[in-house]
């Protein structure tokens, strides 16, 4: 395949949303030699759905696709059940093998919706941990790497001054997350600035498998929904790729105004001279609902499409905005009329556990009054609402 040495789309690469280049002039020069490249970017399925923070790093990827070089999207599935420290502040539970199928079943979909997925190579680090030899693959690399090293990371240090404990297969983490670079030789890895730890020690673990070390992107880290921490799963606090228009509309327009200009540099592709024209308007006063309007239209369209864009809009504004309930909503004949249950069956709540906490946070209406007790009982003809945006009619 003819690889494009574009030097504006190098300088792309080079620049927008990255936030460091572990090495850059060696990146630079592999990109401009016209060798296909393989990049590597790692997702582990410890939840079902990608969301915006995972976007950014498979846009800046779709670039580098876009420029010919292999992209091989690696789902650690084994990984998964070990868990990522990175940033934790305690374990993470484990996870079952059956949670892991389950959460993973639609991630390649998921990622479809930007990378061009007939070109894409996709790869389950359970190929290499999963074998009957992994006993002697795991003697082979931990006599590779000292846990003084591994303990030098900001968030093992963190905890160890708290006094919390730190689990064996938390020190293993990186080391096998590294060794994921040997097995797909990999020229570089992308992934989020919380990820630079256990991205180099990939480029230790390659140089001591006599592998050239791969260059390494850190994307910035796309803050959630709270307008506190990074977007995730675990924090509750994300856009998620599968979200309806509505609701994916609805949650940008409920972010903080000064995440606007970070989301339109990470989450859209439009020019950096548009992006300067929001932020003088902002600066000159101009109402951020209005720049939030046109941002929340461009990432609908992202992933649905631009009719859906529209709708999603004129449904916030009257709904929201004009505070009118919607002529048309979802109907439901729940078999059970729980509050609790008919959250679930509406879709409004991934679980009853998950009905339970909306209701206790006051974000559950019936007619219009707010639902104070996970016990309340519903009516044919009662109108349920989800926070401002989400209505359903009992039938």
């Amino acid at each position: 395949m003819k690889i494009n040495t574009d030097k504006n789309k190098i300088a792309e690469i080079l620049t927008r949303g990255a936030e460091e280049i572990i090495e850059r002039e060696s990146l630079k020069k592999k990109l401009e030699s016209g060798k296909q490249l393989r990049i590597k970017f790692g997702i582990d399925p410890t939840g079902s759905e990608l969301h915006l923070g995972h976007a950014v790093p498979l846009q800046k990827l779709r670039q580098f696709q876009n420029l010919g070089h292999q992209i091989i999207l690696l789902i650690g599935d084994y990984t998964a059940m070990i868990g990522d420290p990175t940033g934790r502040n305690e374990s993470r539970p484990i996870l079952s093998v059956e949670k892991i199928k389950e959460n993973m079943k639609t991630y390649v979909r998921q990622a479809s919706k930007i990378l061009n997925i007939n070109k894409l190579e996709i790869k389950y680090n359970s190929e290499w941990y999963g074998k009957p030899n992994f006993s002697h693959l795991l003697m082979e690399l931990t006599s590779k790497i000292t846990v003084a090293r591994v303990l030098e990371r900001d968030d093992f240090q963190k905890r160890l001054k708290e006094g919390s404990d730190i689990q064996m297969q938390e020190i293993l983490y990186p080391l096998l997350q590294g060794y994921d670079s040997v097995a797909l030789l990999a020229d570089v890895e992308l992934g989020g600035a919380d990820q630079k730890f256990n991205m180099l020690m990939g480029r230790k673990i390659q140089k001591r498998y006599n592998q050239e070390e791969q260059d390494i992107i850190t994307v910035p880290l796309l803050i959630g929904m709270d307008g506190k921490k990074k977007m995730s799963k675990s924090y509750g606090n994300y856009i998620a790729l599968l979200d309806s228009p509505e609701e994916m509309f609805g949650k940008i327009m409920s972010i903080a105004d000064s995440l606007i200009i970070s989301y339109f540099e990470l989450c859209t592709g439009v020019s950096i001279e548009e992006i300067e024209k929001y932020k003088k308007e902002l600066t000159a006063d101009k109402n951020p609902r209005d720049i939030k309007m046109i941002l929340g239209k461009k990432i609908v369209k992202l992933y649905h499409s631009e009719h859906d864009a529209k709708q999603a809009e004129d449904y916030f504004i009257k709904t929201f905005s004009q505070k009118e309930t919607p002529t048309e909503m979802l109907e439901i004949k729940p078999r059970d009329k729980n509050i609790l249950a008919v959250l679930s069956e509406a879709k409004f709540a991934k679980s009853k556990s998950d009905a339970r906490r909306l209701v206790k946070q006051g974000g559950v209406k019936i007619n219009d009054k707010k639902v104070s007790s996970i016990d309340a009982i519903v009516k044919s003809g009662d109108i349920i609402q989800k926070g401002s945006r989400f209505f359903a009619r009992i039938g």
